[in-house]
């Protein structure tokens, strides 16, 4: 027996004082705001009165805090697994807008449709897919939730909807601690729903590209 419907979480808002993209650096967690988010988030998935069964994270502080929620709801022990990561990127540790400002690092904004400033786009998709696919044939039954970061969940939502996969970062819609639901036909995912649970009005969410 396989799934029945997985659910791609993003983590909520993290402690950023100085607005760094933080990409894959370590010790950045959530703050109080993102962890009333990430208890939103769970609460959403708690509402849709389906059992969740598996529940995965990815390896970075921010998302294992968020998992903590949907482990309580669901009693689950989360799977850290490490295709769930943010991208790696050439910008990470730096104030976005200070470092465009520098013309040394436009090379590194060469080939957007790759990226040229970090993990290609198709390595996204493919990984996280894997991991999807994985999951999905493991389960017994019952959802799946895992909890990731802004580039992979839009990238697999690019993927499966037949989109290119070159995308403005800025027009992701993806917010923190949002859900992105998917069902598997087959072989063949699709998109089933997209939700917002949590109040991200204000909130600080510039910690990669």
């Amino acid at each position: 027996m396989a799934a029945s419907r997985l659910h791609l979480v993003r983590h909520g808002e993290v402690h950023n004082p100085r607005r760094v993209l933080y990409g894959r650096l370590p010790d950045y967690h959530l703050s109080t705001a993102g962890r009333a988010m990430a208890q939103a988030a769970a609460d959403h998935v708690a509402a849709l009165e389906r059992a969740v069964v598996e529940l995965y994270s990815s390896p970075l502080e921010r998302a294992q805090e968020s998992a903590e929620p949907f482990a309580a709801r669901f009693d689950q022990v989360p799977e850290i697994d490490i295709r769930l990561i943010e991208p790696t990127n050439v910008f990470e540790g730096t104030q976005m807008r200070r470092s465009l400002m520098n013309p040394l690092n436009w090379w590194h904004l060469r080939q957007p449709a790759l990226p040229s400033w970090g993990e290609p786009y198709a390595s996204i998709a493919e990984r996280m897919l894997g991991i999807m696919d994985e999951a999905w044939d493991a389960a017994d039954g019952g959802d799946v939730v895992m909890v990731s970061h802004q580039a992979p969940i839009w990238i697999t939502h690019l993927r499966v909807a037949g989109l290119p996969l070159r995308h403005d970062p800025r027009t992701r819609r993806c917010a923190l601690s949002s859900v992105t639901s998917f069902e598997r036909v087959g072989d063949v995912w699709r998109e089933v729903a997209y939700a917002e649970p949590a109040a991200t009005g204000g909130a600080v969410d510039v910690g990669a590209v």
